[in-house]
């Protein structure tokens, strides 16, 4: 009898235990469901957050031409383009042509450049393939894939925070803090109303996808906190932003030390193109070689002083368009300081450094078609004249890495030859 009860005691025990085995094997079970539910929600959201960013930002097209590149250029009437998103355009009248070019232009045709430093005329690859009609601009297609490979929908198309050179201060933590390093030219200390360069053109080796190298103008009003405003343009390769290593032309601008506002080319509302012919963010073909052909391409940014916008002009023959006056704060006047100049993103842990090439990749001291080089440098003054800068310094984190030498002559101006390898015996 006793038997009887202790065997009936141990099936109870086991039928116990299998219970519990079966309420865990079920809420392991509702767990695992919840956190695939949770997953597929979470990828339902970024789906559903590209889908709507890609709507916002490819607006319907007039026609569309396929660059060799891979690229899809739309070309979108002039009033539909990305720019009046903003609340602040809603009833804007574009402005065609600025109300005044700034006086004192260097001649490209007539100037009197020496037979080695000859320089060739450049172009955008998907110009190849077909061009925009009248009352168009081309915009780049922005692709699912673009936006995904950004940190954030939020911040596709943005730069990270204090991504610009700050020559007064050569505090060795920056260089870690920021990843951003530099070579430039530089003035400061005066008013400042547009600035000019004639830059050429490479296709630097980039390390680190998430790494870009470029080289532009910046026109930079106010103090380097966080309500800095800047306007830049130049080229750059930028294999995280494009998903290639294509060299292609760029604007950015900020008027909050990039944290919120701002970004590259027309992937958010503010610059107004008024150009068919150019495309921001496109490829540029051809680019310079080592000891052989050199192409370069001239920017020109300036402040209408009748309207008070920031126009961008590209070579001497395309205006491409104007920030408006309302964006910025400082740069509402004028600007305090203008850069010149190449930075790179140095990602690399543990002290080491990137091998992403600036410019070149060659150093300054290799001159023409050896280096990357700035030339013609000029500022706009108040009477809206181009003149030769005064005073102008540079500034390099680390000139071993990279390095920048100034020169000037009849020909080229104030000029300066910059950029380096990266990672070499001597930058590790």
């Amino acid at each position: 009898m006793a038997a009887a009860v202790q065997f009936s005691s141990c099936g109870q025990r086991r039928r116990g235990a299998f219970i519990v085995v079966l309420m865990l094997v079920y809420l392991w079970g509702s767990l695992i469901s919840l956190s695939c539910a949770a997953r597929l929600s979470s990828v339902s959201r970024q789906k559903l957050q590209v889908e709507r960013h890609l709507k916002r930002l490819n607006k319907p097209a007039i026609k569309s031409i396929e660059s060799a590149d891979g690229d899809i250029i739309d070309c979108v009437h002039i009033s539909q383009q990305p720019a009046f998103d903003h609340p602040f355009l809603k009833d804007h009248k574009i402005q065609m042509r600025p109300s005044y070019h700034p006086e004192g232009l260097y001649d490209e045709d007539k100037m009197a450049t020496r037979p080695k430093e000859r320089t060739n005329s450049i172009t955008q690859l998907w110009q190849m393939s077909g061009s925009c009609p009248e009352d168009t601009i081309p915009v780049r297609r922005t692709k699912k894939d673009d936006v995904l490979r950004a940190s954030s929908v939020k911040r596709y198309g943005k730069k990270k925070h204090r991504a610009i050179p700050k020559p007064r201060s050569t505090d060795p933590d920056l260089i870690n803090e920021s990843g951003h390093q530099h070579a430039i030219a530089y003035v400061e200390g005066d008013k400042y109303y547009g600035a000019k360069a004639t830059i050429n053109v490479w296709e630097p080796k980039v390390q680190q996808p998430n790494e870009f190298s470029l080289s532009q103008l910046w026109i930079l009003g106010g103090s380097f906190g966080e309500d800095l405003n800047s306007i830049e343009a130049g080229w750059q390769v930028s294999p995280d932003l494009y998903g290639d290593n294509n060299t292609r032309l760029f604007t950015y601008w900020t008027s909050d030390a990039y944290q919120a506002t701002g970004c590259y080319n027309l992937l958010c509302s503010g610059f107004i193109q008024v150009s068919s012919a150019i495309a921001m963010g496109a490829s540029i073909s051809p680019v310079s070689a080592y000891r052989n052909s050199q192409y370069d391409i001239s920017i020109l940014i300036w402040k209408d002083p009748k309207e008070g916008h920031w126009w961008m002009q590209f070579g001497n023959d395309y205006v491409l368009g104007y920030w408006p006056s309302f964006l910025f704060s400082y740069l509402g006047e004028s600007a305090s300081m203008i850069e010149w100049g190449g930075e790179v993103v140095n990602s690399q842990p543990d002290g080491k450094h990137t091998a992403t090439q600036m410019g070149s990749g060659r150093f300054p001291e290799e001159g023409f078609g050896k280096s990357s080089y700035f030339r013609n440098i000029q500022v706009v003054d108040s009477s809206n004249n181009l003149k030769s800068p005064k005073d102008l310094g540079t500034f390099t984190e680390q000139s071993n890495c990279y390095d920048v030498q100034t020169g000037s002559n009849e020909d080229w101006g104030h000029h300066f030859y910059f950029g380096g390898p990266g990672r070499n015996p001597n930058c590790q």
